[in-house]
Order: C-alpha cells, then sequence, then structure tokens
C-alpha cells in the first residue's frame, strides 16, 4: 500500500498557472489499495473523473485525502510513499525538506545533487556521458563575455521547472539583456543551440531488483516548455545515460526519474546528447503509468486547452478508450480543466490519433 501526494508546489514556479491543481493526475497510477492526496478544489471533479476511468477499465484508488498537506504523510508511517519530487526544490530550510533528509538522507542527497543543471553537467564529464558545450556559472559575476561562449545559446538558471527562465540568445547584447533578469546570486548555465531533429524522454524506475529503463518517448515542445509525449519512439539510446542512472541508483534514487536527450543529425546517424536528468517523476510518467495498466503500445499525450471548467461539460461519446479497439481517449491531468486546460492520452496508430485530435478539438 502506497501514499500518493503528488502536489508539484514544493518543486514548480508560481508562474506556472494553475499548478496547484496537478495533484490529480497521478490518480491513474494507483492501486485500490493505496490512498491518495488531493487538493480540496478537485472535489467537483472527482464523480466525473471515476466515472469515466470506471467506463474504460482503469482501476485506482477510492481513498481521497483532500489535502495536500506534506505532513499527512508522516501521519501514515506504515504506508509507502509516492511523491512527485522528494525534496524541496524551492525551499531547502522547509519542514518537508528536514523530513526527507530525516526519512532517507541519500535519496534526498541524490535527488538535490542532480536537480542542479550545473551539477549534472559535472557529474556527465566525471561519468563521460555526452553532452552539448555548456558552460557553468556560480553567478553573474563569475562570466567572462570574452570567453568562447557559443552563439546562438541558452541561458538556463541552474534549478528550473518547466522551461521557466530559460531564454535563447543569438548574440552577446541578447545574452547581456538576459542576464539582467537573472536574480544576482543564482547558478546557471550557458549551453549551445543543438540542431535537434527531435528530444527524447528516458524514464527509468528504481526496483528492488535496480534500476530498470522505463519508456522512451518523444518529446512534444512549446517553446522550452513540454506539452506531451509521443510512444513508441524508434531512438532507443539507452547506452548515453546508462552510467549516470546506474550512478545515481547506487547513490539511493528510488522510484521514477528521467532522462532529457536531444536526437542531432549526424552523417553517419543520428547523435544523442543528454541535457538534463529530472530527478522525479515528470510529465511523461503519467500518461506512460497509465499506457502500461492498460496495455496500451502506441499513444501520444497532449495538452489541450478547452472553454470548459468542468468535465461534465466535456462529451467524450465514441472516443473513449475502448480495450477492444485498443484505441480512444483517456484523461490524464483532470483537475486542470477547472482553469481550461487538459492533459489527454490519444491511444490508437497515428492515424486513430489523428481522427482523435480532431473530434476532440471540435468538441472542446
Amino acid at each position: 500500500m502506497k501514499i500518493f501526494n503528488h502536489d508539484i508546489m514544493n518543486c514548480t514556479h508560481e508562474q506556472v498557472q494553475g499548478n496547484y491543481l496537478y495533484s490529480g493526475r497521478v490518480l491513474g497510477l494507483t492501486e485500490p489499495d493505496d490512498v491518495i492526496q488531493l487538493h480540496p478544489e478537485l472535489k467537483s471533479e472527482w464523480r466525473a473523473i471515476t466515472e469515466h476511468y470506471h467506463r474504460i477499465g482503469l482501476h485506482h484508488t477510492h481513498q481521497v485525502v483532500w489535502d495536500v498537506s506534506l505532513s499527512r504523510i508522516a501521519e501514515n508511517p506504515e504506508l509507502e510513499r509516492s511523491v512527485f519530487y522528494f525534496g524541496d526544490a524551492v525551499n531547502h530550510e522547509s519542514s518537508y525538506a528536514e523530513q526527507c533528509r530525516q526519512l532517507d538522507q541519500n535519496w534526498y542527497g541524490v535527488v538535490d545533487y542532480v536537480n542542479s543543471k550545473n551539477n549534472f553537467m559535472d557529474l556527465a564529464h566525471t561519468l563521460g556521458v555526452t553532452v552539448p558545450q555548456t558552460l557553468c556559472f556560480d553567478d553573474k559575476s563569475a562570466i567572462d563575455l570574452n570567453a568562447d561562449i557559443p552563439y546562438p545559446c541558452y541561458l538556463k538558471p541552474s534549478i528550473s521547472v518547466d522551461g521557466v527562465g530559460i531564454v535563447r540568445c543569438d548574440d552577446e547584447p541578447h545574452l547581456l539583456s538576459a542576464l539582467q533578469g537573472l536574480p544576482d546570486y543564482m547558478p546557471f548555465q550557458i549551453q549551445e543551440e543543438v540542431q535537434a531533429i527531435s528530444f527524447l524522454n528516458l524514464q527509468y524506475q528504481v526496483t528492488p531488483e535496480g534500476v530498470e529503463p522505463l519508456a522512451a518517448s518523444e518529446q512534444i515542445l512549446d517553446g522550452c516548455a513540454h506539452s506531451g509525449n509521443r510512444y513508441p519512439t524508434h531512438h532507443q539510446p539507452w547506452d548515453v545515460v546508462e552510467p549516470m542512472a546506474q550512478w545515481m541508483a547506487q547513490q539511493g534514487m528510488k522510484d521514477i526519474f528521467a532522462f532529457d536527450v536531444a536526437v542531432a543529425e549526424n552523417e553517419g546517424g543520428p547523435r544523442y546528447l543528454a541535457i538534463e536528468c529530472n530527478p522525479r517523476f515528470n510529465g511523461a510518467s503519467y500518461p506512460t503509468g497509465i499506457a502500461r495498466k492498460l496495455n496500451i503500445t502506441s499513444w501520444t499525450s497532449e495538452t489541450f486547452i478547452t472553454s470548459a471548467r468542468s468535465l461534465q461539460q466535456v462529451d467524450l461519446t465514441d472516443i473513449e478508450y475502448n480495450s477492444h479497439t485498443q484505441q480512444g481517449i483517456v484523461i490524464v491531468n483532470w483537475g486542470s480543466i477547472l482553469i481550461g486546460k487538459l492533459v489527454i492520452l490519444l491511444a490508437g496508430t497515428p492515424e486513430q490519433q489523428n481522427r482523435l485530435r480532431e473530434q476532440l478539438k471540435q468538441r472542446l
């Protein structure tokens, strides 16, 4: 039995609209005997999402705590915990961060270390993981504009979620302007722009038997922000990041984590470059988990905008997932309907997905 708290407020930026509503997207990954913590504002959508999951045959827990306070986990020490991020990326001195340190110092330590993009680059060089040309700095005072900066480039805060704070810079004036927007004592990096044909998400899972590849999918991006994933992909460059995955497991990493990997064109074939590691669940984890439970082998997850503000206003008649035809729609991130946004899994062949996408857009 597990207790699931996948609230993301300890690992996100306030600029992400409706981020307090994301705790519901883990519901499809739960089992009936688990417990889930949900934001109380999601109560209005509970009946609609459970009816949807019942119709498509997706079993899940009905044991809900309508409170996302992380202190509730400590009140249930007999339950194994599943959290979005084991620690606090926003406030290292919070009571929850201290609770994580006391509960599992090794897990907390590896998550905190790898969550820094600069630390990721240091570790990649140590382990021989192929990465783009990247210059790392502790703060703005450390930068030398006469250094060999690879324009065009990306200015990235060392710790960032959902692409917040990442700026593309064509030349030195653009870089100087972007630097002015950074806080004075924030670590950051400057990374070459990779001419990528696609970006991959390589997920791993730590099990009692060791660390295992979970799923490779192609990312769907909206600028620098993640907006969906496509599975399967013929790109399977597990060997590129395997040394780091093994190192993280040896250091005490638990549960699910993932790497972002760029696919660059090369005369001799594709070249794979590791960009960063998300030492936590990520946007691809939820459709991946649902697809595995329903035995869906071809899918796309996408973010859709809608004028609806309740699941009851969304008509899924004849397009919900059908296990016999292995095609149809599954709602993944349902709580965000309150701000007019849904993450949907489209199951089926690419052609079937295209038809489902158009039908869904018409109804939304």
